[in-house]
């Protein structure tokens, strides 16, 4: 009998500990990944002061009429007036790109394969790149950094954890499916 005394507290006591337990699941996404966040929010502010080597801004901070909370960080390694003239997609478009995502840590999670596009609609990419593209002109090769926002936000997704700003390099080559603009009234 005593012998089933011990053996009920000690599981008692394993309970009790168990429960504990920060990793149980009873925190929530946002106190999980706190540090995550908070290192993807400091390395963020860097790099909206990042200077460039002639004392310029590195990036060109757009911030869309249509979401004045969603700021886009660009950096062009093109000439842009040498596709100025070329056409500018929109939400509707359809698009080729080559393209590298990292996470903020320089963690590699996505890319086209070498020789390879990614054909798709701007409006089925995130928040962010849909900006970026759409200020992009084809031919244009640019550096994009933006917040978990306009990301993949408090979700994980593949080896994108929750609260990543991300950092993409992307050329977009063409626009297979330009959509016009309606006439104005």
């Amino acid at each position: 009998m005593k012998k089933l005394i011990y053996i009920v507290s000690a599981l008692l006591a394993a309970g009790a500990l168990w429960s504990c337990n920060p990793d149980d699941g009873s925190q929530s996404t946002w106190d999980r990944y706190k540090d995550w966040r908070e290192a993807n929010d400091t390395w963020f502010a860097e790099q909206e002061t990042r200077m460039a080597d002639d004392g310029t801004p590195y990036y060109v901070r757009v911030t869309p009429q249509w979401n004045p909370g969603a700021t886009v960080l660009m950096h062009w390694f093109n000439d842009r007036a040498e596709t100025a003239g070329n056409l500018t997609p929109m939400l509707t478009s359809t698009v080729e790109t080559r393209y590298m995502g990292r996470l903020y840590n320089d963690e590699k999670f996505d890319s086209t394969a070498v020789g390879d596009l990614f054909t798709t609609r701007v409006s089925g990419v995130v928040e962010g790149l849909q900006i970026a593209l759409m200020n992009m002109n084809v031919g244009d090769s640019c550096e994009i950094v933006f917040r978990y926002p306009q990301g993949y936000g408090a979700t994980s997704t593949g080896l994108i954890p929750p609260y990543s700003s991300l950092r993409f390099n992307v050329r977009l080559v063409n626009i297979t499916g330009y959509e016009i603009r309606p006439p104005k009234n």
